[in-house]
């Protein structure tokens, strides 16, 4: 063992090389230089009665542990046409994954679990998915083909996926520039799932089959903000028709991310858009590290199809091992196996993305394809060492190791050993090409882990249980006509009303134009006061109130009529409000018994002026510089709100 190797300093030196900055800091240049590109496929849930291609309903769903049945399955590969196996169901088979299936008979049919044919697709879903392809700016297909989808993770007890293209080649509007969109896709949701420990996998099906549209773009955002901008466009488009589902796990979007050199990477299921930037701008770095990776090894290795690691099993009771994770892997009866890696010394320390090193690399697919769950390894390079010194120099001596070998040593149950040491080996070979394709699982902390290896573009083939459904043009025309408003003119509708920009971001994501619309016009009631009383207060109160079952956003325009009807001042929406929120059926009047409020002529509030100027004067030494108009205005300001406005307020109080 070289003593003079610091794995810390290693990882440090190398987060350098790499070039990483945090997100907040960089700029435009710095992404340019690394050639960051980005483009989505953002999934939206439809609103309707039944799924897309059964009776079952949607938007039914079943508690995690709720279920009538279970069905159990095992994903086989099978050869395609051409004769080739596909790599994702290559690596689905090597986990020998045993799927169970949880279903409830009110959300599932023989359908799903391809018993029975499928019926015609749902029309309802068919004609909102081409009113969202409209606003879009998609060229609407002449006929729908259904198509099957390989799903080979289980997540659909097929295997496979019926989806349909319905519109191509559109594009949206975003601040400084268009992005454009490839297509828009009507599909069937996949299974919820519960757990994923070990060799078994558990999902539930209430989800299973749900109506869903993907919106796919270009690879055309060259910064984090923009991926996020254009995310949040699409799924404000969507929303804006009040005609998809809303609500945790009703839109999802997997994000496409490369830099200059490396390849498409998928990251999966990004539950929410604010995570975007933070996962763009790491996986674009972790990608640039890998690529120094390589360099740096075909560097040292000249010939690296002659490379090859060796492996040994170790004894339990040979070497100290004083890790907790070791231990346990012992009194669970597993085998612990060393591996050397010539030439990798600096590799398995090497930065990929914050607070994560290559070895996690090969950890996250030792837990995904040989189903040994975490910690399930250590190495010679960890900066928190979970082996003593004296044991890494008896395990390099066991290799006769060079002095730039590194080793990982690494502990699971007999059967998955094999697959384990395939796993390691083929992510080290990867190592010498760059980046890997494969999908990756996103966290809220911006990091992400080996999911799967990414599909073949050949995954899709024709469904022949469907029949082609042609759309005539004079059917497009009449959707065309019941389209809403779109977000960009929206948008510079709330900018000429110079409602503040912070706003924007709420009032698109819960669908609410349309309310302020109708209250500005409705109720001649100042933009900019209704804009921030939704986009700043009302979205204060859902982040600290819980919401009563009966509450609406209509509510809020009755409670604007209430107010002017009766002649009471805006401003008192703010303290009614929260009790609306919480306790939608009470009535207006019983609102402001709760909070206290007394109805006060302008006499009556204007008649404590005097005594408050007298009081201002005996304590005007204090502070020489209070305002005395302002200070009264202070002391009436709980007694005026509701009653009368700050204008005419303070009108009074300069008259007396």
């Amino acid at each position: 063992m070289n003593n003079q190797f610091d794995p810390k300093q290693n990882y440090e030196e190398s987060k350098q090389k790499v070039g990483y900055v945090p997100r907040k800091l960089a700029t435009q240049a710095t992404y340019d230089s690394i050639g960051f590109m980005s483009g989505l496929e953002v999934h939206q849930q439809l609103l309707t009665d039944e799924k897309l291609f059964c009776h079952c309903p949607a938007g039914v769903f079943q508690k995690p542990n709720e279920y009538d049945a279970e069905v159990i399955r095992h994903m086989r590969p099978t050869l395609s046409e051409l004769g080739e196996y596909d790599g994702t169901a290559l690596m689905e088979f090597r986990t020998r994954k045993e799927i169970v299936y949880r279903l409830k008979n009110e959300t599932t049919c023989t359908y799903e679990v391809d018993d029975t044919p499928p019926f015609p697709i749902n029309r309802q879903a068919l004609e909102r998915a081409i009113e969202i392809s409209l606003l879009s700016k998609l060229s609407i297909v002449g006929e729908v083909h259904i198509t099957r989808k390989q799903y080979l993770d289980g997540s659909i007890p097929t295997g496979f996926q019926r989806t349909a293209i319905i519109g191509v080649e559109g594009e949206i509007p975003l601040k400084n520039k268009k992005v454009r969109l490839i297509q828009l896709s009507i599909e069937e949701d996949s299974c919820r799932e519960v757990s994923d420990i070990g060799h078994t996998r558990i999902y539930r099906t209430d989800r299973l089959g749900m109506p869903l549209i993907e919106t796919v773009t270009y690879p055309d955002m060259v910064n984090p903000d923009e991926v996020m901008e254009a995310c949040n466009y699409i799924r404000f488009l969507n929303r804006s028709t009040n005609k998809v589902r809303t609500g945790i796990g009703a839109g999802r979007q997997d994000v496409n991310v490369s830099c200059k050199g490396g390849t498409r990477i998928e990251i999966k299921g990004v539950a929410h858009t604010k995570w975007i930037p933070e996962l763009t701008h790491n996986e674009c770095f972790r990608q640039w590290a890998l690529l120094q990776i390589r360099d740096l090894l075909v560097k040292r290795i000249k010939n690296t199809k002659e490379w090859n690691l060796t492996a040994k099993e170790l004894d339990f009771y040979a070497l100290k091992f004083p890790c907790d994770a070791i231990k346990a892997a012992k009194n669970a009866k597993m085998k612990i196996y060393a591996v050397n890696l010539p030439d990798f010394k600096g590799i398995l320390s090497y930065f990929t993305q914050p607070g994560k090193m290559f070895a996690n690399e090969i950890s996250e697919r030792l837990k995904v394809i040989a189903c040994i769950e975490q910690p399930n390894m250590t190495h010679s390079e960890e900066i928190y060492a979970l082996i003593s010194g004296d044991d890494q120099d008896c395990i390099r001596r066991l290799f006769k190791a060079g002095e730039n070998d590194a080793q990982i040593i690494f502990w699971g149950h007999e059967a998955d050993i094999k697959t384990a040491l395939e796993t390691i080996e083929e992510r080290c070979r990867m190592a010498f090409t760059g980046v890997p394709q494969e999908t990756r699982k996103s966290f809220a902390n911006g990091t992400t882990i080996f999911e799967r290896v990414l599909p073949g573009a050949d995954r899709m083939y024709p469904d022949t249980d469907s029949k082609p459904i042609p759309l005539e043009e004079s059917y497009i025309v009449e959707l065309r006509k019941k389209l809403p408003t779109e977000v960009i003119d929206r948008y510079n509708q709330l900018c000429e009303w110079r409602i503040p920009e912070d706003t924007y971001t709420f009032i698109f994501k819960k669908n609410l134009y349309l309310l302020i619309e109708k209250i500005i016009k409705d109720l001649k009631i100042n933009p900019v006061f209704v804009g921030t009383f939704f986009g700043h207060y009302i979205k204060y109160i859902e982040g600290h109130y819980k919401k009563g079952r009966e509450f609406s956003y209509e509510k809020i325009y009755d409670l604007f009529v209430y107010l002017i009807k009766n002649k009471f001042d805006l401003r008192l929406a703010k303290k009614m409000i929260p009790v609306i929120f919480q306790h939608p059926k009470m009535d207006m009047e019983s609102v402001l018994t709760s909070i206290n409020f007394k109805h006060l002529k302008k006499e009556e509030i204007a008649k404590h002026i005097p005594f408050l100027k007298e009081k201002f004067s005996k304590i005007q030494f204090i502070e020489s510089k209070m305002n005395e108009t302002n200070w009264i205005m202070g002391q009436l300001q709980q007694m005026a709100i509701g009653n009368i406005n700050m204008k005419d307020l303070k009108a009074i109080v300069d008259k007396n």
